[in-house]
């Protein structure tokens, strides 16, 4: 077999061994990471991505010998940290994954040497809180709370000790808590005549996710409303925890697992019974169709729940090619500058978001694709805060170009990073909360 042979198949992905005590070696993790990174340095096409590969390029290219034998083995965990699973070098760059014989998975690595950081108690109290985002919700979201919270992350004094204190950079803005949570309040309908598609479930269950539950509910009430317009009726799913996304990302499986076996059961009712499962942030779905179907490949509930995992615009495109979709939108969007963030694109489900946004009469679509450079928690931290925004100035300057009436991601916090970046007062609106404006609801 050559080198080069099956490099241009499609990726494949290998079921993350976990649970094997293998796993967690850490000096058979070092002999992985150094095979990995020596392909990489001979190869560089993922130069343009996170910060994790020209971090390592520059240690190859400053050490000694200006290979990679001349990097100690500390800087290998240092293009860890740089790394925060985005998935695009593995979907998007790398020639050499599965069924390569080299056998790439670069993000799996880093995931196996995130795990091994948490088993040794690496991560910081901070990582830790932030990355309990229903726990944290939950408490900020109470009536009194809630007002002294958000006070505090607007108030430049109080950044700063927070700053020293939890490491939260204090130049970071933050997303403002609210009491008046989703699922509390949302009022679905489920009693609308149930019209199944070609290709698409008739009714609908809708996974909130942390971030509409306690930050952004009018993202939820407003697919809700195009739910209903469009004579879909919708549930909620009962007894929704967190993904777990944000725990993966800190290495924490075992609480990933815990998350898992809370939501299923739910879930998987919802899939027997016919629903399209859907959830507005996109890491959350990639969770359940791709993340979770790798840590426990031989659970089919998990199986048929991930089959049944939708993003909102996937749905909503088949549901018009299925000739179900109503069109009869009253308002314009103008210029729309769109950013289709990483946990999307890796789903390999097309430009469905762009695709329904257009359909809207007279309004122009900028839609940029590249990495915006938040991610999830990596960007509020003060060690990463920099170069987040040093990733992101690309798209910054992308979605200025056409001076948009709406700035517009999937990912809202990838939205709100990208409005901080651009220093702009430029409306931002979920391309949810578009549509339903087009619609006139």
């Amino acid at each position: 077999m050559s080198s080069r042979e099956g490099s241009l198949e499609a990726p494949q992905r290998h079921p993350i061994d976990w649970r094997n005590p293998q796993f967690y070696d850490e000096e058979a993790a070092l002999k992985e990471m150094e095979r990995t990174f020596d392909i990489c340095h001979g190869c560089r096409r993922c130069f343009n991505l996170c910060n994790a590969f020209p971090y390592l390029f520059d240690k190859v290219d400053e050490s000694p010998t200006a290979e990679l034998d001349g990097v100690p083995k500390k800087v290998f965990w240092e293009v860890v940290d740089q790394c925060y699973l985005c998935d695009m070098c593995f979907m998007t760059k790398c020639p050499y994954v599965p069924p390569h014989q080299f056998n790439l998975d670069f993000p799996h690595l880093m995931l196996r040497a995130k795990a091994i950081q948490f088993k040794q108690g690496k991560p910081k109290f901070r990582d830790k809180l932030l990355t309990s985002t229903d726990a944290l919700g939950k408490l900020a979201s109470i009536p009194v709370v809630v007002q002294m919270v958000n006070v505090v992350n607007k108030t430049p004094a109080a950044r700063k000790l927070m700053g020293k204190v939890l490491g939260v950079h204090p130049e970071r803005k933050l997303p403002e808590y609210t009491s008046a949570k989703f699922r509390n309040r949302a009022r679905p309908d489920d009693t609308l005549p149930c019209k199944n598609g070609k290709r698409t479930p008739g009714k609908v269950a809708i996974f909130s996710t942390c971030y509409v539950n306690y930050n952004e509910p009018g993202i939820g009430h407003d697919l809700l409303a195009i739910l209903k317009h469009n004579e879909i009726p919708a549930v909620l799913v009962q007894g929704e925890a967190c993904c777990g996304m944000p725990k993966l990302e800190l290495g924490d499986l075992d609480t990933v697992q815990k998350l898992k076996e809370k939501n299923l059961p739910s879930l998987v009712q919802l899939a027997r019974d016919g629903y399209a499962i859907l959830t507005p942030v996109p890491s959350c779905t990639l969770m359940f169709k791709q993340e979770l179907p790798l840590m426990f490949p031989e659970d089919a509930d998990l199986k048929m729940v991930s089959e049944s995992m939708w993003d909102p615009f996937e749905y909503l495109a088949l549901r018009n090619a299925d000739g179900l979709l109503k069109k009869d939108f009253k308002q314009s969007l103008g210029k729309v500058s769109y950013h289709v963030p990483c946990h999307l694109r890796v789903q390999n489900i097309g430009a469905r978001t762009r695709e329904l946004l257009q359909l809207v009469p007279d309004t122009k679509v900028n839609m940029v694709e590249r990495c915006a450079g938040h991610d999830g928690t990596w960007g509020v931290k003060n060690e990463y805060f920099e170069m987040s925004m040093k990733i992101g100035k690309p798209v910054f300057k992308a979605m200025a170009q056409s001076e948009p009436d709406y700035v517009s991601s999937d990912c809202p916090i990838a939205g709100r990073h990208i409005l901080q970046g651009m220093g702009t007062d430029t409306a931002k609106q979920h391309p949810i909360s578009l549509l339903r404006i087009a619609y006139g609801l």
